[in-house]
Order: C-alpha cells, then sequence, then structure tokens
C-alpha cells in the first residue's frame, strides 16, 4: 500500500477519536482542543495524499474511491457532531450532507458509463469553507470570531449550493441515456 493511500486510511482511523473529543468530555475544556487538532491533522492528511499521490504518479483505484469517501466521512462527521452540540443548524447539515449524496450518486451514474469526472474549483472552495467553518465552530471563541462563524456557514452553505448546480450543469449528459 503506498503513502498516499495509507495517509487515507490515518484520516478514517482519527474520525472516531475526533468524534470521541467532540461528544464526551474525555478531557475537560482541552476536549475540544484535542478535536481541533485531530480535525485539523485529518484535514491535512487530505491536502497531502493527493499531492503525494500526483505528484509521485501514485494515483490508485482505491485512493480514487476512499480520498473523498473519507473526506466526506470526516466533515459529515465534524457537522453532525456540531448539530448535536447546538453549534450547527439541522436544516444547513442536510443540505450540505444531500449534496454529497446527490454528487455521489453522480459519480457512480458516470463511472458505470465510464465517464471519469473530476472535482471543479467550486467543489474545492466549498471543501474549504466546509473545513474553515468547522475549525471555527469548534474553536467557539466568540466575539469577533462569532461573526467570522456566521459568515463562514453561509459562505460554506453558499457554495455547497453553487458547486452542484456547476456539476450537475456540466454533466448533465451523464444522466442521459447517450452519455459518453
Amino acid at each position: 500500500m503506498n503513502l498516499p493511500n495509507k495517509l487515507t486510511i490515518l484520516r478514517i482511523c482519527m474520525i472516531p477519536f475526533f468524534v470521541l473529543f467532540m461528544l464526551v468530555d474525555l478531557a475537560g475544556p482541552a476536549s475540544k482542543w484535542i478535536a481541533l487538532a485531530l480535525f485539523i491533522i485529518a484535514s491535512l492528511t487530505d491536502l497531502l495524499d493527493g499531492k503525494i499521490a500526483r505528484k509521485y504518479q501514485l494515483v490508485t483505484n482505491f485512493g480514487k474511491f476512499m480520498d473523498p469517501l473519507a473526506d466526506k466521512l470526516l466533515v459529515c462527521s465534524a457537522m453532525i457532531c456540531l448539530t448535536a452540540m447546538d453549534r450547527l443548524a439541522a436544516w444547513i447539515v442536510i443540505i450540505i450532507i444531500s449534496r454529497e449524496f446527490i454528487i455521489s450518486g453522480f459519480r457512480l451514474v458516470a463511472a458505470d458509463s465510464g465517464v471519469v469526472i473530476a472535482a471543479s474549483y467550486w467543489g474545492k472552495f466549498k471543501t474549504t469553507a466546509q473545513m474553515i467553518m468547522i475549525c471555527l465552530l469548534i474553536a467557539d471563541l466568540g466575539g469577533f470570531f462569532g461573526i467570522l462563524e456566521i459568515l463562514f456557514v453561509y459562505l460554506a452553505l453558499a457554495l455547497t449550493v453553487i458547486s452542484l448546480i456547476d456539476y450537475l450543469i456540466k454533466n448533465k449528459s451523464v444522466l442521459s441515456e447517450g452519455s459518453k
């Protein structure tokens, strides 16, 4: 197993520990900081595994499938925890997770037709905004950062919808019977 795939597996293995520190007060006030550190480290492995895989031509079918899945598991786990903690509205999480299901289904249909759909810049902006939003909500610093939290919640939500629309428009041929 190559390094990028090991980083993907590491990210998946970090998720239960992240969730544990988010939802269980194991370390008192330090719990949220441990959860935040775990989330940041896991997020950085997402960035790192892709760069390594492309730079050293270590792209594998396992990585193509598991890397985006690990990313979705991490982000969705964080948002569900934040909802349970009353830090993020459920309706926002439902919209964001629904987008992920729609895109995943779309990719499955495309793959069945032999079409590989690359991530767009809108999708990358969306992921970045979501990760910043999650970090701000976990840190829960209040004051000016409270304003940033709100800004990033709605920015992440807007980018989620924009990236979905962009994705559907660019790949609408996948749903037609005459897809390539």
